[in-house]
């Protein structure tokens, strides 16, 4: 066969070039066994960390949390959002006329019921309460003077008629309701808190003058404070005065708070479909302000003896729901094994689930410990540690 002389050249450059890639191959090969180290010198700190699903076969205890199973009264809640509000709120306002004469309390601060708070003019109202007790002085003397012998006078009626005209004459009624009137506005010159609480929306200042009505400040009772929210009409029927409710402040998301329902509006709204319902709770420290936004939830149905577990228990494998129940080792201690359990649920509220009789599952009982947390990809008889207090019940 003869070759041209282009193909010869071809095949040599393709030969060349081949040994050159080999050679260089050969070389970066022997610098890569130069730089790595040998196999006596890997330490244990060169190994991958161990998964915590290659603890089931190591012995290593997988931490979790539990919880006991409960025998308890079983609640189903109403819940719906409201607004705090002061426990009682009322407005004063002047019940005098003239200048502010002095003021003896600031904005926020808390008074007892009864404490002078602001005074109106006292001098001109008390000069004035003087004058009608002149009055009326000058009067009961005109009266007396007027039926001075009527004590000598047999027929009851005549006397009777004889006293009725000498007040009218002397003019006795009249001082009389002028001192009454007098004095009571000598009482409504000195304003006083009606009820203990905090001051608020202060509106007067010494030297003010102000007019029957004027705004002078609120007081706040917030030793309590109440919520109204609306509840379905469906809802009503099961709630109750007097029942529990917890109230979660988006102020303190992190503390509930207990509270009772204290009355229930029994007319429904025809355009809602809702009925008011009042909550009230003890606010001592006055934390709780009017107008936070709150979230009640309210006790409404009760189911005595049931038997329940925390949402959290319960897992779905293969359409079948389970949860893992603790078994303690021969110690008594924290550690023990998983053991997968089917049980069968009825009814269900925010926070547990209720486990019933069902064919194929297991009927859990009080005290039996759940696990509620970490047992996510835990598999039967996986040995745990228990590291939270729940499991105590």
């Amino acid at each position: 066969m003869v070759f041209s002389r282009r193909t010869l050249s071809i095949v040599s450059a393709v030969v060349i070039l081949s040994g050159a890639l080999g050679g260089i191959y050969m070389r970066l090969r022997a610098l890569q066994a130069e730089d790595e180290p040998d196999a006596a010198e890997t330490t244990d700190e060169d190994q991958p960390e161990v998964e915590s699903a290659q603890s089931f076969g190591t012995g290593i205890a997988i931490p979790v949390s539990a919880a006991a199973v409960l025998r308890d009264t079983f609640i189903i809640n109403v819940s719906a959002a409201g607004q705090a509000q002061a426990f009682a709120r009322t407005l004063l306002a002047a019940e005098v006329e003239g200048p502010v004469t002095e003021v003896l309390v600031t904005e926020g601060q808390y008074v007892r019921r009864g404490q002078v708070l602001a005074r109106i003019d006292p001098e001109r109202y008390a000069f004035e309460l003087e004058k009608t007790r002149a009055s009326l002085e000058t009067a009961e003397a005109q009266f007396a003077e007027l039926t001075l012998f009527d004590d000598e006078i047999e027929d009851a009626e005549l006397r009777a008629e004889r006293r009725r005209m000498a007040r009218a004459k002397s003019g006795l009624t009249s001082a009389e309701v002028a001192v009454r009137e007098a004095e009571l506005n000598v009482e409504r010159a000195t304003v006083r808190a009606p009820f203990a609480g905090a001051l608020a929306n202060m509106a007067i200042v010494p030297g003010q003058r102000v007019q029957q009505r004027d705004s002078i400040a609120e007081v706040v009772d917030i030793s309590r404070v109440k919520i109204e929210v609306q509840a379905l009409e469906t809802e009503v029927p099961f709630l109750e005065k007097g029942r529990d409710a917890s109230v979660m402040l988006s102020a303190f998301p992190d503390r509930v708070l207990a509270g009772q329902v204290a009355s229930i509006n029994p007319v429904v709204d025809p355009r809602t479909r809702t009925a008011r319902v009042t909550v009230v709770l003890a606010n001592p420290d006055g934390s709780v302000k009017p107008g936070m936004y709150a979230r009640v939830r309210i006790a409404a149905r009760l189911y005595a003896n049931r038997t329940m577990v925390p949402r959290s228990a319960l897992l779905e494998r293969d359409n079948r729901t389970l949860v893992f129940v603790f078994e303690p080792d021969a110690e008594g201690t924290a550690q023990g094994t998983a053991k997968w359990t089917y049980v069968t649920t009825g009814l269900e509220n925010e926070d547990y689930f209720e486990i019933i009789e069902g064919e194929g599952t297991t009927m859990l009982k009080p005290g039996q410990v759940v696990l509620t947390e970490g047992h996510y990809t835990l598999i039967h008889d996986a040995h745990i540690r228990v590291t939270t207090d729940d499991a105590e019940g």
